[in-house]
């Protein structure tokens, strides 16, 4: 599809040029265009000297500069969406911090505990698929609402189950509406957001996630350990505040991104509507997904490798630190709360630089950095075990910054929040078993600590994620890369440049 713009300047060729750079065009496998894109593989991992020219040192060095160009309604739709996101994960992480607790409350072992993990992990797709579709049909508001609602619901629930079977059921149930909150959430904080600022908001609302994790860590330590009612206090805590976050959603309207994109559905959705028909896919879907099908499949690929780094150095690490190390509540809550201060860190810090190092580059060097750290994280057992968690969590998580905007950037536009959060929660599948994977075999590694019997997870896990940051360098290497494009509905259709073509414009 294309428009016929009437310009005035040869200034606007370049703004044309720009725009059609982005244009994402159907995947095209001849010898020819298979050579020229891996070729370009190394040379496009380099932001180009044209797009720096656009920063100053400061815009470089301080990510708060950024920060600024951000208006009052884009502090809204970034801040309510970073606490739902922040709650979402502390939901998800009341679970893997009182793993003892529930293995001892319930007579299982850790393996089997951690398969309430692995089937939250497993069924968050449905969620996303779901409560995305949603999302695109009828905005990002009313699909969160009910996901909160849900959520509030079934951790109430948590706290009242009284055998393992009930316990993984209703977990179950979980992972089906937690899946749908990261697609929506991550494009209302988004889609509005200037492009300058974009690396960083997109870093500090991945963060969400590990603050999430950090108030979990804090909650469990000041609740959980003093309430009679132990494990259950804590499912029973995070069910209140997302009422807030439901008044919140319910006071603020749609981002104008999102606006003008469920207008422009309604505009381009030509599907025939006669009796047995009905369902017939309309021109928009046919587009994208002939557009956008194989960066569908590479998404999920790479969001694969994005949640091994994450389940397979944190779900575990409480767990290690307790039963390996035999670190005490106070010690242990200090360790993790200095990793996850890393991770947040590392989230501002690297989400910012992507803007101007590239996002695939910035996650390779943070996979090398990282593997570097692995040694201090898993096998120091003094106050050096602090930096480790800290500096490995600080790239596994700056890695991690890129991924809503760089999702974003890569998705088709009228469908943003179903791909976000499908190729998020489909890579989650894929590495669902992370926690299962590292205890089981660890089981197999038999030690002894404190003349009791442990078992060598540090020696599992730093292993495992040696594989995974490789995967990670090979993975971000080969994929594309869609860094400044516009985000509204528009973005896929190309622009004729009559400058070019003629050297002067035709007023219309």
């Amino acid at each position: 599809m294309s428009n016929r713009l009437s310009i005035s300047s040869s200034h606007d060729s370049e703004i044309i040029k720009e725009h059609n750079k982005h244009v994402i065009k159907p995947p095209t496998f001849t010898s020819r265009a298979i050579l020229k894109y891996f070729c370009s593989r190394f040379t496009s991992l380099f932001v180009p000297k044209s797009e720096l020219a656009q920063y100053t040192w400061s815009d470089i060095l301080n990510p708060f500069e950024a920060l600024s160009s951000l208006s009052l309604r884009n502090w809204c739709y970034f801040l309510l969406a970073f606490i739902i996101w922040t709650f979402d994960a502390l939901d998800y992480f009341a679970v893997s911090l009182n793993m003892v607790a529930l293995s001892e409350y319930f007579d299982r072992s850790v393996s089997d505990l951690s398969w309430s993990i692995s089937l939250v992990l497993f069924l968050r797709s449905v969620g996303a698929f779901i409560f995305g579709y949603m999302g695109e049909m009828y905005g990002r508001r009313w699909p969160l609402m009910i996901n909160l609602f849900i959520l509030c619901v079934l951790q109430i629930g948590t706290g009242f189950v009284k055998d393992y079977q009930s316990f993984l059921g209703v977990r179950a149930l979980f992972g089906c509406f937690m899946g749908g909150i990261f697609g929506n959430a991550a494009a209302y904080a988004l889609e509005d957001c200037p492009i300058k600022a974009r690396g960083v908001v997109s870093g500090i609302f991945q963060q969400g996630y590990a603050f999430g994790y950090l108030l979990a860590v804090i909650f469990t330590r000041a609740i959980v350990d003093n309430s009679p009612y132990g494990w259950r206090s804590i499912f029973w805590f995070s069910s209140g505040p997302p009422f807030l976050m439901i008044l919140g959603l319910y006071l603020l309207r749609e981002t104008e991104v999102t606006q003008k994109n469920l207008i422009k559905r309604k505009e381009s959705n030509t599907a025939n509507t006669k009796l047995g028909e009905k369902f017939t896919m309309s021109n928009a879907a046919k587009d994208a997904f002939k557009r956008y099908w194989l960066i569908f499949v590479y998404l999920v690929l790479m969001m694969a490798g994005f949640n091994f780094s994450s389940h397979g150095s944190q779900d575990l690490y409480p767990t290690m630190l307790t039963a390996q190390k035999g670190f005490g509540k106070d010690r242990s809550t200090v360790t993790n709360c200095v990793a996850n201060l890393g991770a947040m860190a590392g989230g501002l810090t690297l989400g910012h630089l992507s803007s101007f190092v590239g996002r695939r580059l910035t996650v390779m060097i943070s996979s090398v950095l990282g593997g570097v750290c692995i040694y201090g994280w898993a096998f120091s057992s003094g106050a050096g075990i602090n930096a480790g968690a800290f500096f490995l969590q600080f790239f596994v998580q700056g890695s991690w910054a890129i991924v809503p905007i760089h999702l974003a950037e890569l998705s088709p536009p009228l469908y943003r929040s179903l791909i976000l959060g499908l190729s998020y929660q489909l890579g989650n599948l894929a590495s669902g078993a992370s926690s299962t994977i590292e205890s089981t075999i660890g089981e197999r590694f038999p030690i002894t600590v404190n003349g009791e019997s442990a078992y060598d997870y540090a020696t599992v896990m730093s292993i495992f994620m040696g594989c995974v940051f490789g995967y990670l360098i090979l993975i971000m290497f080969v994929g594309p890369e869609n860094r400044g494009t516009s985000l509204d509905g528009d973005r896929d259709e190309k622009i004729e440049d009559e400058f070019a073509a003629t050297g002067y414009y035709v007023f219309m």
